[in-house]
C-alpha cells in the first residue's frame, strides 16, 4: 500500500531504507512525527515483509480512536491512497476535518530529558552520541531539545536528519539555521528548499541560496524570489557557485532593460 504522502522520513520507509529496529519502533508508535505522516507510516507497516511489525503497526492502528483518525483523514491534503486504506478497515472520514494540529496520534515514547546543567562527571549529548544507535538518535530527533537537533540534522545517517525534520518541534527559526549550515547533506537541504512551507520564509529563501552546499537547482530556483538588493550582492559573492552568480547578474541585467 502507498500511504500517497511524500515526505522524506515516509519516503525512507517506502523504500524499504529504514533498519528493522527503527521499523518496529514506528509500529509501536514511539516514532512521533504529525499526525498524517505518522498515519502513512503505520500504514505501510501493516504490509511489512516482517511479521511482528506488521502485527505490531495493526495492534497500533486498532488501538487509535476511530474518531480521531476519521477526522485526521478528512482534511484537504490528506491523499485517496491512505483513505482508502481506512476505509477498508471500517473507518470512513468524518464530515468536519480534524484540527491541523502537529501533535501525534500516538506516542509510546519515553520522553528525553531537556539539556539542563548536569554534574560535571555526566557526559553531554555530544559525548552520548557516539555510542548512540540509529534508534535512539531518532528517539531524540523526534523528542529532545532544539540543541540536540542542530548536532543530529548534521548525522551522516539520513534516517537521523529526516526525523529532524519530521519533529512537529521544528519551527521557522531552525529550518532557517539548518538551511545556513554548510556540514548537513546536500538532501537535506534540497528538503528544505522543495518544501514550500519552510520556503515561505524569506529568511530560508535566502540562507538557502546563499548556502555553496545548496544543489544549484534549487537556488536558481529560489534565486527568483529574492528581492533586488539580495540579487545585487548574490551576483559578487564568490562564495556561491558561478554559474548561481551569473544567474544573478542576467537578472539584474534583464531588471535595468
Amino acid at each position: 500500500m502507498d500511504a500517497g504522502l511524500r515526505t522524506p522520513l515516509l519516503d525512507s520507509f517506502r523504500r524499504g531504507d529504514v533498519a528493522r529496529d527503527v521499523r518496529l519502533m514506528a509500529a509501536q508508535g514511539a516514532l512521533a512525527p504529525r499526525p498524517l505522516e505518522q498515519l502513512g507510516i503505520l500504514s505501510l507497516l501493516c504490509a511489512d515483509a516482517d511479521a511482528e511489525i506488521r502485527e505490531t503497526a495493526n495492534a497500533t492502528l486498532a488501538s487509535l480512536s476511530p474518531d480521531q483518525v476519521a477526522g485526521v483523514i478528512a482534511r484537504s491534503e490528506a491523499p485517496l491512497e491512505l483513505r482508502e486504506f481506512f476505509i477498508k478497515r471500517g473507518i470512513t472520514p468524518a464530515e468536519t476535518p480534524a484540527p491541523d494540529a502537529d501533535d501525534p496520534l500516538v506516542d509510546t515514547a519515553e520522553s528525553v530529558a531537556d539539556a539542563e546543567p548536569q554534574p560535571a562527571s555526566t557526559p553531554t549529548f555530544t559525548q552520548r552520541l557516539a555510542s548512540m544507535g540509529v534508534p535512539e538518535k531518532v528517539k531524540c530527533a523526534m523528542k529532545g531539545t532544539r540543541e540536540m537537533r542542530s548536532i543530529l540534522i548534521r548525522d551522516p545517517n539520513k534516517i537521523v536528519a529526516w526525523a529532524v525534520l519530521s519533529c512537529p518541534k521544528v519551527n521557522e527559526a531552525e529550518v532557517e539555521a539548518f538551511a545556513k549550515m554548510g556540514n548537513v547533506a546536500e538532501d537535506v537541504l534540497r528538503t528544505i528548499g522543495t518544501t514550500r512551507a519552510w520556503t515561505k520564509n524569506y529568511g530560508v529563501t535566502l540562507s538557502l541560496v546563499k548556502n555553496s552546499k545548496t544543489p544549484v537547482a534549487v537556488s536558481m530556483n529560489l534565486l527568483q524570489r529574492l528581492i533586488a538588493s539580495d540579487v545585487k550582492k548574490l551576483s559578487t559573492d564568490r562564495n556561491v557557485p558561478e554559474a548561481l552568480r551569473l544567474a544573478a547578474r542576467k537578472r539584474l541585467t534583464s531588471a535595468r532593460e
